[in-house]
């Protein structure tokens, strides 16, 4: 039977996907940031919640402040850049580049939060992005660089690798951040503290006078995607308190297989086929770090 930090990162991964495919229904350049400010702000009350239930509150200290504030801004830039990847490219070619996010982890997480992962927790972190690269499996037949050519010529694809480098420093951060204080603690502050500073973001992008009709227009859009996001945060920020945050990651982006049904199912994206090497490689790497590490 799997680990509840296993289940709860699955939880995290289904939820992210979905609100993904959601988002991408109903995402456009006028509305880009005001629906990822909306689908935080729809979060807060879960995360909020779980705080309350949690119990007495921690006290944080030095590193705790230090782990937030230094995630604090390269979060926003993470965010900016993975809902201008959402509009501009298909979502089957940009969110598989996430899949480097636990392979970078391997380092970060080590020199961050001083976790290092096992010969088969490596093995698997491997497996998941060689499957997140082989989701691009369709041109490889003109030849096997051919995936990370085609990366420089789709602008979202690019955002998408650079957002996972991103998460990966954050990640490492945010282990560091719930460990010196609670999941729920860290979880309800941090989205907070993300809610807070995206405002004036917004503001200078869509004009004063403009974002409080976006915001109307857009609450009944960004409500469902909303709902699963508050899941998929609460669920993780548990899951990173249990488990190697590398490994907590690398399961949570099996949100990339998800993803490429939603973009076949929603979007009728094409070259499935050829990404389903991908896949089971994504599930391989999974079953590896579920069963072995």
């Amino acid at each position: 039977m799997f680990k509840p930090w296993v289940l709860l990162s699955l939880l995290s991964a289904f939820c992210l996907a979905t609100s993904d495919a959601l988002t991408k229904r109903v995402i456009t350049r006028e509305n880009e940031y005001v629906i990822a400010w909306l689908r935080l702000v729809a979060a807060l009350p879960a995360l909020w919640a779980a705080l309350w239930l949690a119990g007495p509150l921690p006290s944080p200290d030095a590193a705790f402040y230090g782990a937030f504030f230094a995630a604090l801004p390269l979060e926003i830039g993470a965010i900016l850049l993975y809902y201008r990847a959402l509009r501009l490219s298909p979502i089957s070619l940009t969110l598989p580049f996430l899949a480097a996010s636990p392979v970078f982890l391997i380092l970060f997480s080590f020199l961050i939060a001083g976790e290092a992962v096992s010969f088969a927790g490596g093995l698997g972190i491997a497996l998941i992005g060689i499957g997140g690269y082989a989701l691009n499996l369709s041109s490889l037949r003109t030849g096997i660089l051919e995936p990370l050519r085609a990366i420089l010529r789709e602008r979202g694809s690019v955002y998408m690798l650079i957002v996972a480098l991103l998460y990966s420093v954050t990640s490492a951060l945010g282990k560091v951040g719930v460990d010196h204080s609670s999941p729920a603690f860290f979880g309800a502050t941090y989205v907070l503290a993300v809610v807070l500073v995206l405002i004036p973001v917004i503001v200078i992008r869509s004009g004063v006078r403009n974002v409080p009709s976006l915001i109307r227009r857009n609450l009944g859009t960004a409500a469902l995607p909303a709902l699963f996001d508050a899941v998929a945060s609460v669920s993780y920020f548990y899951a990173l308190s249990m488990a190697n945050v590398a490994y907590a990651i690398a399961v949570k982006r099996t949100s990339l297989l998800i993803g490429s049904v939603y973009g076949f199912l929603l979007f009728r994206e094409r070259n499935v086929r050829y990404r389903l090497v991908g896949a089971m490689l994504l599930l391989a790497g999974f079953g590896v770090i579920a069963l072995f590490r």
